[in-house]
C-alpha cells in the first residue's frame, strides 16, 4: 500500500501572524507514521514556509508555476525561483485556474513539465463539472485532461502526483461518495499503467470538500492514495485529523 500524501491548499488565504501560528500548530500535531503532510500556499509566503517548516518532516509547495523559462514574463513565477525556495510540490491545473485564467490542457501540460524539469514534483489537479457528470463524460473529460500532460512528460509519468477533484465538489460542501471517487481514481490508475511501467509509484489524490467527517471513506478506498484539502487546511485541528484518518502503512 502507498503511504498517504495529505496536501494542504491555501487558495489565496494567510497572512505573515495566522500562518506563523497555523504552521505552529501543525508542527506539534503532525504524525509522520500516518501520512506525508505538505502545505501549499502563495507565492508570497514561500520564505516563510521554507523557515518555519524545514526540518519539520512536513512538506510545502507553491500553487501555481509559470510554463515559461525564465525571461520577459512580467508577474510570473519560474520553476527555478520555487526551486530556490526549496518547494518539493506546485500544484497545476487546479480548477480555478483552468476557469479564472482560461488554462488548456497542454498549458497545464507544459507546466508540469517545467516543475519536473526543474526537480519539483507537479500536482496535476482533473476533474469534470457537474453538466460534464450529468452528462456521462467524467471518464471522458478526466482521460484527457491526463493525457495532455502524460503526452508531454513522457518518460517522467511516474513523477508526477494526480488530483482528482470534480469541480462540482470543490468548496460546494458536496463531496462525491467513496464509490465515485474510486471509480475514477480507479480509471486513472489504468490510465497510468498504459502509459508506464511505473505507475504503482504514482499517488492520486482526492480533492472535492474533503473533511474530518468523510475523510477515513475517502481514504479507505485503493485507489485514493490522499487528500488535496482546501479550506479545511487552514484549521490546524481539521487538517490533523484528516491525517489521523489515514490507515496505518506497515513500515
Amino acid at each position: 500500500m502507498r503511504k498517504k500524501l495529505i496536501v494542504g491548499n491555501w487558495k489565496m488565504n494567510g497572512s505573515l501572524q495566522a500562518n506563523a501560528a497555523l504552521l505552529e500548530q501543525l508542527r506539534n500535531g503532525y504524525d509522520p507514521a500516518r501520512a506525508e503532510l505538505a502545505v501549499c500556499a502563495s507565492a508570497p509566503y514561500l520564505a516563510q514556509l521554507q523557515s518555519l517548516l524545514a526540518g519539520s518532516g512536513i512538506d510545502w509547495g507553491a500553487q501555481d508555476v509559470s510554463a515559461h523559462e525564465p525571461g520577459a514574463y512580467t508577474g510570473e513565477v519560474s520553476a527555478e525561483m520555487l526551486r530556490d525556495f526549496a518547494c518539493r510540490y506546485v500544484i497545476v491545473g487546479h480548477s480555478e485556474r483552468r476557469q479564472y485564467h482560461g488554462e488548456s490542457d497542454d498549458v497545464v501540460a507544459a507546466k508540469a513539465q517545467r516543475a519536473l524539469s526543474a526537480g519539483i514534483t507537479p500536482i496535476v489537479c482533473v476533474g469534470e463539472t457537474w453538466r460534464d457528470r450529468e452528462a456521462g463524460r467524467t471518464e471522458f473529460v478526466v482521460k484527457r485532461q491526463l493525457s495532455a500532460v502524460i503526452h508531454t512528460v513522457g518518460h517522467c509519468t511516474s513523477e508526477i502526483v494526480v488530483a482528482y477533484e470534480p469541480v462540482w465538489a470543490i468548496g460546494t460542501g458536496q463531496t462525491a461518495t467513496p464509490e465515485q471517487a474510486q471509480a475514477v481514481h480507479a480509471v486513472l490508475r489504468a490510465q497510468l499503467r498504459a502509459a508506464t511501467a511505473h505507475a504503482d509509484r504514482n499517488r492520486i489524490l482526492y480533492g472535492g470538500s474533503m473533511n474530518p467527517a468523510n475523510a477515513a471513506a475517502l481514504l479507505a478506498q485503493p485507489d485514493v492514495d490522499g487528500g488535496l484539502i482546501g479550506s479545511a487546511s487552514l484549521d490546524a485541528g481539521q487538517f490533523l485529523s484528516i491525517v489521523a484518518a489515514c490507515p496505518w502503512v506497515a513500515q
